[in-house]
């Protein structure tokens, strides 16, 4: 999921100056650079793989939610990481820990959920960068779907300034500034997120009938995109179809969930499905062992959760963890690069 699901892994630094500031910015980023390559990889350090979480690459700075990655930041991280790191595709990142041997400084890019802007923006930034990066992508909102998730954000986004949702079990809601639609988004968001997948979508429709605004059907990939994805070389994994919490579901439904996820998108690009994301990603909370089992037996290769740390040989390859440095100072994102490769990520 886009925003909230990335904020709520994250261990808050305060922010300041921009990612992409022409001041002091690239001066620390020079030195927070120096420090990753002789300081920050000995040791252990050297044999771990970074994977980072994006979700969404906008064209522009979303007025509503600053602080989601647009092309110009998205840009200017991969110019840093490119500098400190080794970026190589997430499938050589597993057979590199299967065998025990990563290059140095190695990290990887993935993204979750399957946006649009992912085939439309990220991807020719990735394309001019050289970079490969992995798409988890859930099959049941392609070609005009939308998330649980974006509904409720759009909607609060394009509704009028007061708003009655006591019928759909809501409160009052006064959106008369940036900040109390955001604020409202967060408070709907948490209420929704852990209800079983029928109940949160009736609970969406409630909503929806509430606020009769016009919502966009274009958020998400077309099968047109994935394939595009997929013959760029960029590797697609699955994500399930719905993006339910599988945790909070039967083991029955959730293996189909995951099972149909794959075969939708191995059917979409004529190849294999190897790697594979748990929706949400917590560890003990939203997929449990019994998961891992499944998607082990479901002849995937490696799966990734959004624990945060850094993978080392050795560990379980269908819990590998992720992390999303958000920070838009530049010396602030590496320096909790550095962080994150000290700590290994949790499991069940």
């Amino acid at each position: 999921m886009t925003l909230f699901t990335m904020k709520e892994h994250a261990m808050p630094l305060q922010r300041t100056d921009r990612f992409d500031s022409g001041h002091a910015g690239p001066a620390w980023a020079g030195m927070a650079s120096h420090a990753m390559r002789h300081l920050g990889f000995l040791g252990s350090a050297r044999q771990r793989l970074s994977i980072l979480i994006f979700h969404r690459v906008l064209a522009q700075q979303d007025t509503v939610f600053p602080d989601e990655v647009d092309a110009r930041r998205f840009d200017a991280q991969l110019t840093q990481l490119k500098q400190c790191f080794n970026l190589i595709p997430l499938a050589d990142g597993v057979r590199g820990l299967k065998a025990g041997k990563l290059p140095p400084r190695a990290a990887c890019i993935t993204f979750d959920d399957g946006y649009a802007d992912n085939a439309q923006i990220a991807l020719p930034i990735l394309q001019r960068h050289g970079v490969h990066a992995t798409f988890f992508i859930a099959s049941g909102f392609l070609d005009g779907g939308r998330m649980w998730n974006d509904t409720v954000i759009e909607l609060i986004r394009r509704a009028p300034e007061r708003i009655d949702l006591r019928p759909a079990g809501q409160g009052e809601f006064v959106l008369d500034t940036v900040a109390r639609r955001q604020a409202a988004i967060s408070t709907l968001l948490g209420a929704l997120k852990y209800l079983p997948l029928d109940q949160r979508l009736l609970k969406v429709a409630a909503l929806c009938a509430l606020v009769p605004v016009a919502l966009p059907d274009d958020l998400m990939m077309t099968s047109d995109q994935v394939r595009l994805l997929h013959r760029a070389g960029m590797e697609i994994g699955a994500h399930t179809v719905n993006h339910p919490i599988v945790a909070r579901m039967d083991a029955a439904g959730a293996r189909q969930e995951i099972a149909d996820g794959k075969a939708a998108l191995e059917a979409i690009i004529g190849a294999p499905v190897r790697l594979f994301a748990y929706p949400n990603g917590k560890p003990g909370q939203d997929y449990l062992a019994e998961h891992v089992a499944i998607v082990k037996e479901l002849g995937f290769e490696a799966a990734v959760s959004t624990s945060w740390g850094a993978a080392r040989p050795g560990g379980d390859l269908f819990q590998l963890p992720r992390f999303t440095p958000w920070d838009r100072s530049q010396f602030r994102f590496m320096l909790r690069m550095m962080q994150n490769l000290r700590r290994n990520g949790d499991t069940v």
